[in-house]
């Protein structure tokens, strides 16, 4: 049995019932809903429709019709509503529209479904959902949406003066500038967003020039944190997509505009807060300005000047210290000084790694800062030797630097990040080595631990080639003590060749040590025979290597018999073989005890002046004058006594 046509205008009549129903439905009308027979009704009228025979196969005019029908509701209907409702009101109603146009599209694209799945595949045709997007697009967006983005705005200013909005409202409006694009953010990013950022680059730049005249800087920062709220705003009710070009249009006119203005406030800005230790506020400004492209440049820069500032102001002190006191105090003034820097660079590097979150551009201003002044010579000495001095007294016993284990440990750490600034290193190492030498060979080391410790320091920060003479030096003084105990282990097995005086020997590897002078004394009598049998026991031990003899570093334990008691002197090779002259001779010129002797004059001239000139005269001399003249006359001085 053949089907019955369906003519358009009746079938069409049909349709239209059920779609003013739905219209009715969506105003709000009384209207009971579609039963499951009316919505089968409606499908089945289009399907019998477009698949009768030609002619009689009306997919393109009900293909047609479904735009129709759009047009007809939105121009009657929606486009009127709008127009008579401005600001928020209009806002509430497009969005009402807006979701009754959605669901118009879904039901009407349910009941014209047979179209999408054959008609509209074969001829590659914009499908039903995309005809209804667009028809609201083209007729009602296009109306209305610029009106619509300077309401939203409008509220988003609002917003920002403190006044509540329905943040719902707005959320569901930009919503719409984003569904229009079906897929695209075009219609966002033109008709909404670029005419918001610039709204919110005037707004913050009419607050930043009032705030910058009336603020301090720490007060303006506070309120540079409304770039919170704008982040929080895009959570709320704006695309994700602004959160970045927000953030930076509001940096820009708070942060980045007024910088230096700020950052130089003369009794708040950058500077006041470092001199002040606002800790706080320069985290602050660290956070605000960390996330803008060179935004801390100008941050690190007054950072690295007030700290150079700092460092050179303690050493003007020094140098003004040195200049208006006795020179006898400087030495402990340079110390103090070291003391401060690293006080100094403590106080700072804390301010890095809290206030700057260890961020390299203000490690590097730190860095050069300290360069500055760490290089600069102090009452005529340079950092170099001011360091080494400074660790040669907590080094050393009876060093001016009283300190537990644990703060020497501390101190040393610190005096080898010092280092890193100085910029001849090598001076440094050539400073320490020589009080190393005397500490060890002098036996003035407080503790062998600290010795090594900061040798491994320093190995660490300068690398092995730099410490390997000092390493050498601490073993050599190891290795000394033991040929020290094989020698007395010789002279126990031959008592022929004890030369009747204790005799400790320490000899040390040339290539570690600083270079020392060796004169060709003529040494007394006594010792000729020390150093003759040494050099016996020596050469059972090695054939191959040369001892040198270094006087001027020894020292002798010598009985003086003074006419109330004998009295030990602790003494210098030197001093010992002048005393020990006067064995044989009770009076002897200066020519005399040159020619004996074999010394230079310059000497010889020191050496009798700290016999006979200086605290304890342990000769006496003709002429009774402070200096040593080549005419002078000497005698062992019987009289002296140890008070």
């Amino acid at each position: 049995m053949e089907r019955k046509i369906i003519e358009l205008d009746q079938g069409w009549d049909y349709m239209h019932k059920g779609i003013t129903k739905l219209r009715r439905i969506l105003e709000g009308l009384p209207e009971p809903q579609f039963s499951s027979e009316e919505y089968m009704m409606l499908y089945t009228t289009i399907y019998n429709m477009c698949t009768q025979k030609p002619p009689h196969d009306f997919s393109q005019q009900l293909y047609d019709k479904y735009r129709e029908a759009f047009e007809e509701y939105i121009t009657s209907t929606v486009l009127p509503s709008l127009r008579e409702k401005h600001d928020e009101f209009m806002l509430r109603e497009l969005v009402k529209r807006w979701a009754n146009h959605k669901v118009m599209v879904r039901w009407l694209s349910r009941f014209f479904h047979y179209l999408d799945r054959y008609f509209i595949a074969r001829r590659s045709l914009p499908a039903l959902n995309e005809v209804g997007l667009t028809c609201f697009r083209d007729l009602v967006y296009m109306e209305v949406h610029e009106k619509v983005r300077d309401a939203v705005i409008a509220l988003i200013d609002k917003e920002r003066e403190g006044e509540q909005i329905d943040r719902a409202l707005l959320k569901n409006v930009l919503d719409i500038f984003v569904e229009i694009g079906m897929g695209q953010m075009d219609h966002y990013e033109d008709d909404f967003e670029g005419a918001m950022l610039q709204d919110t680059g005037a707004y913050y730049s009419r607050k930043a020039s009032s705030w910058i005249e009336e603020d301090s800087c720490p007060d303006y920062m506070l309120k540079a944190k409304c770039l919170k709220k704008e982040r929080d705003r895009v959570s709320h009710y704006l695309h994700s997509s602004s959160e970045t070009k927000l953030s930076e249009k509001v940096q820009h006119e708070l942060l980045v505009v007024y910088a230096n203005r700020l950052l130089e406030k003369e009794h708040s800005g950058c500077r006041a807060l470092l001199r002040d230790d606002k800790v706080e506020d320069l985290s602050r400004m660290y956070r605000l300005y960390c996330k803008i492209p060179k935004g801390l440049d100008p941050v690190a820069s007054i950072f690295k000047q007030h700290i150079t500032a700092e460092g050179n102001a303690l050493v003007q002190q020094v140098e003004d210290a040195a200049n208006s006191q006795a020179s006898s105090s400087s030495g402990a003034q340079e110390q103090v000084l070291i003391r401060k820097i690293i006080e100094l660079h403590d106080k700072y590097m804390a301010y890095v790694t809290d206030c700057f979150q260890n961020h390299t551009l203000f490690h590097k201003a730190l860095k050069e800062a300290f360069e500055v002044f760490c290089n600069k010579t102090v009452t005529g000495s340079s950092s170099a030797e001011l360091l080494a001095t400074f660790c040669d007294n907590i080094l050393k016993k009876g060093g001016s630097e009283k300190l537990s284990d644990e703060a020497i440990e501390e101190t040393l750490e610190k005096v080898v990040k010092l280092l890193a600034y100085i910029s001849d290193k090598d001076l440094f190492a050539e400073f320490y080595r020589k009080k190393l030498a005397r500490r060890l060979l002098f036996d003035r080391s407080a503790n062998d631990d600290h010795e090594r410790s900061i040798l491994t320091k320093l190995k660490q920060q300068c690398g092995g080639q730099f410490t390997s003479k000092m390493e050498g030096m601490v073993t050599d003084l190891t290795l000394a003590r033991e040929n020290q105990a094989s020698f007395e282990d010789y002279l126990r097995n031959n008592a022929a060749a004890h030369p009747g005086i204790d005799l400790t020997v320490t000899v040390l590897t040339t290539g570690f040590w600083p270079s020392y002078k060796s004169f060709d004394l003529n040494l007394p009598a006594e010792m000729v025979k020390c150093v003759e049998i040494f050099k016996g026991f020596y050469e059972t031990k090695t054939k191959h290597r040369k001892l040198t003899w270094i006087y001027s570093l020894g020292t002798c334990h010598i009985n003086g018999k003074f006419d109330k008691k004998n009295i030990e002197l602790i003494v210098s090779t030197y001093q010992a073989a002048v005393l020990l002259l006067f064995n044989s001779s009770d009076r002897l010129s200066y020519s005399e005890i040159m020619a004996q002797l074999n010394l230079t004059h310059d000497d010889l001239v020191r050496l009798l002046h700290s016999l006979s000139c200086a605290k304890y005269k342990i000769l006496s001399k003709e002429t009774n004058t402070k200096t040593i003249s080549q005419s002078d006359y000497f005698e062992f001085n019987s009289k002296f006594t140890d008070k």
